[in-house]
């Protein structure tokens, strides 16, 4: 009597013989889980090294376009390895259920995370952490790759000292291009696509805008464009219009802000490469020393409201049927009922039950821990 087997049973999807990552590293703990996969800390038996993989889980009947989109990753994470503020590639690994690619460790949190714990966020800091960032870019572009989706989850310090170099740690959504080729297919996270994907036509100058995202947070604590739904903040960035008038922006450096003009111009063709980002005045002087403490409080409010966002759209779709779904992420918004841009505790709880969910009250209250005990979104 026969047994079915399916494709990516078959046919590995790395085109060599399985092979058992446990026979080579000790699993820890989980670092993170991302789009496309989840990380673990590994340790290395041969050695006793740490590195950090990440492990794809492959689905019953895996897609030709999946199956490319994780050979090209690697692909990409290969042929980058060893580059300047680049995480580097250490090997890969395939079984029946996964494909485990094995990296770096980067042990020092990632951008957001490393600057609150801080507690301040000068100019000059900014400066530093852009100039790492445009450096990965310059170095992706200039091999002809590019990147898709900056963000600043993506980067990472390699270690926990004040000098430590930051990474760009993912590549989930990395393309080799062609220069002239223009692209279409939807990339990019929230607040960060730049608004030729949104048009569909874009090419490697979409990095630089996502860059320039990134830096106007660093500055100012909130992203430039958005509002209370997914619509609204893609109509904001397609508008283009950049808030230079409320705090803390009066006491920024004007170079500083010509440099964020210039990364977020509209017309992608106009835009400032990555090779002359690194050359304008703001990064070579380093800024203007700025410590405001305030500033790092919309950033923490800023990163608490990425992070629930997260937690409570994973347990609804783990909490309810498919058909369901929908209709909840839908009336997400509605729950800030007093229209703040936060969610507090009871809006939460009395916007799941008002859509139907079953979530007992222990539920609700575990989103709300989950992000460091805050009162609100």
């Amino acid at each position: 009597m026969g047994c079915s087997v399916s494709k990516n049973q078959r046919d590995p999807i790395l085109g060599k013989a399985y092979e058992d990552v446990m026979l080579h590293y000790f699993f820890g703990r989980m670092l993170g889980r991302g789009q496309f996969g989840v990380s673990y800390l590994c340790t290395e038996n041969s050695t006793n090294r740490p590195y950090a993989c990440k492990s794809i889980a492959k689905k019953p009947k895996m897609r030709l376009a999946e199956n490319d989109m994780i050979r090209r990753e690697i692909q990409i994470r290969l042929y980058l390895s060893g580059q300047p503020n680049v995480v580097e590639f250490k090997s890969t690994y395939e079984d029946e259920t996964a494909v485990h690619v094995v990296m770096e460790l980067c042990e020092g949190g990632d951008l957001f995370d490393r600057i609150i714990a801080k507690g301040y966020n000068s100019e000059r800091d900014a400066a530093t952490v852009l100039r790492a960032i445009v450096n990965a870019v310059n170095v992706c572009h200039s091999m002809g790759v590019m990147h898709r989706d900056l963000k600043p989850e993506n980067f990472s310090f390699i270690s926990r000292d004040d000098n430590a170099l930051l990474k760009v740690t993912d590549f989930g959504s990395a393309l080799l291009f062609e220069e002239g080729q223009v692209y279409r297919d939807i990339v990019g996270s929230g607040f960060y696509i730049a608004p030729e994907v949104l048009r569909r036509r874009y090419g490697k100058e979409i990095d630089i805008w996502s860059a320039g995202v990134i830096l106007y947070i660093l500055l100012s604590g909130v992203p430039p464009f958005w509002a209370e739904t997914k619509k609204g903040t893609y109509d904001a960035i397609l508008q283009g219009e950049i808030d230079f008038d409320t705090d803390p922006w009066p006491s920024i450096s004007s170079t500083a802000k010509d440099l964020v003009r210039r990364m977020l111009t509209k017309d992608p063709k106009r835009r400032i490469t990555a090779a002359q980002v690194l050359e304008h005045p703001w990064l070579r002087e380093s800024g203007e020393a700025s410590d405001d403490t305030s500033v790092i409080l919309r950033m923490k409010q800023f990163r608490r409201m990425n992070k629930l966002k997260k937690l409570t759209i994973k347990v609804i779709v783990e909490y309810l049927p498919d058909e369901e779904t929908q209709a909840l992420k839908e009336k997400f918004i509605e729950m800030d009922t007093d229209k703040n841009g936060t969610l507090s505790y009871d809006e939460l709880r009395a916007g799941l039950t008002k859509v139907g969910s079953m979530l007992t009250e222990f539920d609700v209250k575990h989103l709300m821990e989950a992000v460091k005990n805050s009162s609100t979104l």
